[in-house]
């Protein structure tokens, strides 16, 4: 679809207008009809930072997508698995929140109705004497609201993400992992005269696929040099690999003489939910690369994004800094720098899977490599 912004009207906007009325976020007439005003802007850019999504003001397909979803609520339909058309909304959200906080495993909360949410249910339904069907009917949903929590001590999702990566030991041997370098093929990123941020990622994606081969883990890249897949192709991509973690690597730009830096993402609503294994990485990497190369420290953020949505592992992206920066495009431009930002990633993979009481200070950890890497 064409983005809707200032200056926007017709059908498409009284669409959205309406859904942000039903959310609350619009008084009613306080918008011009079917007007993309500036009401609108300030209630979609609202809408947007409570959902994690990039802070624009606009209405692309993600926000329109988000805005749809985000009028369902628990109750409101039959929920059930489509292999074909996985459901999606607020109400699925709501479904998964209720089976984590009863003990029941629905895989994270992300609004998505896929197997491990049908699992997750028809467990608690074979438990509570249920028809097993794996569909949220009236029935259902009355059993789950006379239900009390029983999980308590922290989030459910985060004891079993760290439960597991935990017991699965230290060593990075077998490990599955999956690094994803932005744009690519036709949509080179941003461009400096004949540098571009697709070439500079795929070269960074590289130095990092060999230094965690070295260290044993099968690594795969999500493109070549002429590929630029959709962040469907490249998170399907990923689960079909089955990978333990997925990276996902950019370099930032922005119109302020001011913008550099670091910063990491990972899939978080903002409200609580979050894929924490990825929250955990994310900062580890992020941490990591700023000690080693003495960038700006930007934080870590939870988004809601697609490719950080639709893994079914921890997922993170890497803003490695801004090419539109000097400072940092000449940093960025120096192939010994991008060297250090892959043995920093390569540090935070090797610390994710250490147990607490053996992880090293950032910035020290120095893993044992075998030949020449670059």
């Amino acid at each position: 679809m064409e983005p809707l912004g200032p200056g926007s009207r017709g059908p498409a906007v009284a669409d959205v207008q309406a859904a942000l009325r039903s959310l609350g976020l619009l008084a009613p007439g306080e918008e011009g009809p079917g007007e993309y005003d500036r009401a609108t802007e300030l209630a979609v850019r609202h809408f947007q930072q409570v959902r994690g999504l990039s802070v624009d003001g606009r209405v692309g397909e993600e926000t329109y997508q988000a805005l749809s979803e985000a009028r369902w609520s628990l109750g409101d339909r039959l929920l059930h698995h489509d292999p074909e058309r996985p459901m999606r909304g607020d109400d699925v959200t709501g479904l998964q929140e209720r089976l984590l906080e009863l003990g029941y495993d629905a895989g994270r909360a992300d609004g998505i109705f896929g197997r491990e949410t049908e699992a997750g249910l028809r467990a608690f339904q074979r438990d509570y004497g249920l028809t097993s069907d794996g569909t949220c009917g009236p029935s259902t949903l009355r059993a789950l609201r006379q239900l009390g929590r029983k999980v308590t001590g922290g989030r459910p999702q985060l004891l079993r993400q760290s439960a597991s990566f935990v017991d699965s030991g230290p060593h990075l041997i077998g490990r599955r992992i999956v690094v994803d370098p932005g744009h690519g093929g036709g949509d080179p990123g941003f461009t400096a005269g004949e540098t571009t941020e697709a070439d500079l990622v795929l070269d960074l994606a590289s130095r990092i696929e060999g230094r965690l081969g070295a260290a044993g883990a099968t690594v795969y890249l999500t493109r070549g040099r002429h590929q630029d897949p959709t962040p469907e192709e490249r998170t399907r991509f990923a689960n079909d690999a089955r990978a333990d973690l997925f990276i996902s690597l950019h370099m930032d730009a922005h119109g302020s003489e001011h913008a550099r830096g670091v910063a990491s993402y990972y899939f978080g609503t903002g409200s609580g939910t979050s894929s924490t294994v990825g929250e955990r990485f994310a900062d580890l990497a992020r941490r990591e690369v700023v000690a080693r190369t003495g960038m700006l420290d930007l934080g870590g953020h939870p988004k809601t994004w697609d490719l950080l949505r639709w893994t079914r592992m921890p997922a993170v992206r890497l803003d490695c800094g801004y090419l539109s920066h000097p400072v940092d495009r000449q940093l960025l431009l120096d192939a010994r720098l991008r060297g250090t930002i892959a043995s920093a990633v390569l540090a935070a993979v090797q610390r994710l899977f250490l147990p607490a009481e053996a992880d090293p200070p950032t910035g020290t950890f120095v893993l044992p490599q075998r030949g020449a890497l670059g």
